[in-house]
This record gives C-alpha cells, structure tokens and sequence, in this order.
C-alpha cells in the first residue's frame, strides 16, 4: 500500500472538500465550514471467539495468527487484539482471553480504505444493492458488516481455510442521522 505525502488527497477527499461541504452546508443550514460533518475514523473488527474454542493450542495459535495477517494486509496497519472482560462457562470463554482483532484507521489510511470498499470491495460482493439506510445510528454513524474477506482484493480466495465476516464502522462527526446519511451519500457512498 502506498503512503500518501504532501497534498496527495483521495478522490474521496477532493470530492468531500469541493462538493459535500457547500452542499451540506447549503442543505442543512451551516454557516461555519467547521460545523460540516466530516469522517472521524473507520473501525474495522472481526471475532474469531467461535473458530479458537475447542482447539488445541497450536491450531488456534494458526487461527489467530492468519486473522491477523489478513487484517493487516486489508488495512495496511496492525491490528490489535480485543480480549474477553469475563469468563463465561457456557461459552468455554476464560477472562482476558482473545476473542478478537480490531483496527482503528484515521487521516489518509482511513480515506484509502474507504476508497477501495466502495469501489470494488463493495460492487464484488454477491448481491450487493446498497447499504440500508438501518444501518446508520442516530448520530449519523454508519455499522456494516462484508460476510466474507475475500472480497478485498489483498485476500487470495485460494488461502482463506476459514471464511470470516468483518464488521465496519463509520464514525462521523454528524449531529443528526440526516447528515451523516447525507454525507456519506455525498461522498460517493452507494446507500440504497
């Protein structure tokens, strides 16, 4: 993945600075630029707590290390673990125990990644005809989940031995659900 430098901006950026802020600004009334809502973060979070349980050491070992390969490969940064907080008997869960892998992206990985899930990992998937409008919070963040990774591009499909879902969220900096729907519409996103 390449590393963006000086003023290099995604098409995504330029389109938000030059279309979406007159426009929102425009739609709902703003008078300062710094009200607009804008893109915060992007976290991306996969659990694997059903795939290690029941395995011996060395294969859930496997697991999470491919989890983590694979994530990283997506986002071009280091995932960091998410540990269980209790145990739980019926669920063979011990407390502090891995359960899971997550990714915070910001500033030019953010937008990168953005970039690519709308343009291709998003047309690739099967029957893909818009992310639902019930999907975004009441403040305007959007929640998603891809059912398989090997629709990004980084994932050879040939060695994926367990197919595993990932989960997205958007976080914007919208007061209302209204504009950060409109925002993300803006942006280029295909809502429904």
């Amino acid at each position: 993945m390449q590393e963006m430098r000086g003023n290099d901006m995604t098409r995504m950026q330029t389109t938000y600075t030059k279309t979406a802020v007159p426009e929102l600004m425009k739609k709902f009334g703003l008078k300062n630029r710094m009200e607009v809502p804008k893109i915060e973060k992007v976290v991306l979070n996969i659990g694997f707590g059903k795939l290690v349980s029941g395995k011996t050491g060395e294969e859930e070992k496997k697991v999470k290390e491919e989890v983590l390969q694979d994530l990283s490969l997506i986002t071009g940064q280091r995932p960091s673990w998410t540990l269980s907080h209790k145990a739980i008997a019926g669920f063979k869960l011990r407390e502090k125990v891995a359960i899971g892998a997550k990714v915070t992206l910001r500033g030019p990985r953010m937008y990168d990644f953005l970039e690519r899930l709308v343009n291709v990992v998003l047309p690739r998937s099967r029957d893909f005809r818009g992310i639902l409008l019930k999907t975004f919070d009441q403040k305007g963040n959007l929640n998603m989940g891809v059912r398989e990774m090997i629709f990004f591009p980084e994932i050879l499909p040939e060695k994926v031995r367990v197919p595993l879902s990932l989960e997205i969220t958007v976080t914007t900096s919208a007061k209302t659900r209204e504009q950060g729907i409109e925002l993300l519409r803006l942006i280029g996103f295909p809502l429904e």
